[in-house]
């Protein structure tokens, strides 16, 4: 094929021709570039969704580890409360054995004396309280009796026991006994 134009407008269409390819290739690039953009949105907006999803997970992860440290402590304050309330208890019904011991020395006739004294805390519900038990030695039945009498006649003794094997001998009697201790 053979070119007849003259040259200006050869050149004219070799310049439109140049004009279309810059064009052609302009929307290429335009095209790829607003392609690569929109990967990156995409791929930014999944990375945002993931990340929002993991700080859900670690906000309930927190939560649920406030929930349990929160629990051990009140676990912990109800324990260090009941151990108070026991304290406190403990000290309400706080009993002096020295009162108790001079209380008993007042009553023993003076033929008597102990061999062993005993006490023992019940804290069941059936017998709240503290219970006495004394052993000891004393001249006569008589005295023994008296002592018996004195005890269970002290307000603040109450079932005072003395055991059928104390009262066989007539002298030289060792006996046992016990009480509780009204509180």
């Amino acid at each position: 094929m053979i070119n007849l134009l003259p040259p200006e407008e050869k050149e004219h269409f070799l310049l439109e021709r140049k004009k279309r390819i810059v064009i052609i290739l302009w929307l290429l690039a335009s095209f790829f570039l607003i392609c690569f953009i929109l990967i990156l949105f995409s791929i930014k907006v999944s990375l945002q969704s993931q990340v929002e999803i993991q700080k859900s997970i670690l906000s309930e992860i927190e939560e649920k580890l406030k929930q349990n440290e929160l629990q051990e402590i009140q676990e912990k304050i109800s324990s260090f409360n009941l151990t108070l309330e026991k304290l406190k208890f403990f000290y309400q019904k706080k009993i002096s054995f020295v009162e108790i011991l001079e209380k008993i020395s007042e009553i023993l006739p003076s033929d008597a004396y102990f061999t062993d004294f005993s006490v023992v805390s019940s804290d069941t519900e059936e017998e709240p309280g503290i219970k006495i038990f004394l052993s000891g030695f004393i001249s006569s039945r008589d005295s023994l009796l008296e002592f018996k009498n004195n005890l269970e006649k002290e307000s603040d003794f109450k079932d005072v026991y003395f055991p059928p094997s104390n009262w066989v001998k007539s002298t030289n009697i060792e006996f046992y006994a016990d009480f509780k201790i009204n509180l």
